[in-house]
């Protein structure tokens, strides 16, 4: 595990009158700001009050693109080729990164959201279609994925390509043996309260978390996902910052 496992949150998902999210509350808990592009949610006006809100709170602000999909949140997966993912990906981090430049920021990093993720993460051509567009941006950003057991695999494949990789933990969501995300439609594959302090803990403690079949799964992961989406969710984000507070 990294010395300090940093916070990353999805924010400025917001749409026009249409709310999403208790962004104000979580950013100053966070390290690292995954801000929508407009495709899955966020419009300009949102951009520019979180891109304010993360310079605000010293947050480091990563491009959330998606396929897009604004009616279904960017939750389907669409039929794409590679010239399109890479095509879509590049207008709307182009979009964010030019917003951020006229507030003094600099892009970090970008973390695909939703189907888009989803699908890197399960198709060997999405995969590779992401790392090109990450690759053949014009300025060296990170590419967030999802740290799973064959995490080297891809970290050669992006060295490869020339680009740097965050891989991401989840706090509240249970594991397979094989290191992938428990599907949200089977029973458990979400956790709550006690147990995602108690996968935190684990994580940090032991560098493993136990999957939905009670096997200890080795993790190595840079930046762990939390959610601020509502009242709850803030209270667990502040519980697991102070958790990682008191980590040496």
């Amino acid at each position: 595990m990294p010395a300090r496992l940093l916070l990353n949150c999805d924010l400025g998902e917001s749409f026009g009158s249409w709310t999403m999210g208790l962004d104000e509350q979580a950013m100053p808990h966070i390290d690292l700001a995954n801000i929508a592009c407009g495709f899955h949610g966020g419009d300009p006006d949102v951009m520019a009050r979180t891109l304010k809100l993360a310079k605000q709170h010293h947050v480091t602000i990563g491009a959330h693109p998606s396929y897009p999909d604004l009616q279904g949140f960017g939750r389907r997966s669409m039929q794409c080729s590679a010239s399109e993912i890479i095509n879509l990906i590049h207008y709307q981090v182009a979009a964010l990164d030019g917003m951020a430049q006229n507030q003094g920021l600099a892009l970090s990093y970008i973390k695909p959201h939703g189907a888009l993720y989803n699908d890197m993460m399960a198709k060997a051509e999405v995969w590779q279609a992401v790392l090109q567009a990450v690759a053949s941006y014009h300025k060296p950003l990170k590419l967030m994925i999802l740290a799973t057991a064959n995490s080297a695999d891809y970290q050669q494949q992006a060295a490869a390509a020339g680009v740097s990789l965050l891989l991401e933990a989840f706090a509240d969501r249970r594991y397979t043996d094989a290191g992938k995300l428990t599907p949200r439609s089977q029973p458990g594959a979400v956790l709550h309260g006690a147990e995602v302090l108690t996968q935190v803990r684990q994580l940090l403690e032991q560098g493993t978390v136990t999957t939905d079949s009670g096997k200890a799964l080795p993790l190595t992961a840079d930046t762990l996902c939390v959610h601020g989406d509502n009242i709850a969710a803030i209270t667990q984000l502040t519980e697991i910052r102070e958790l990682l507070r008191q980590w040496p």
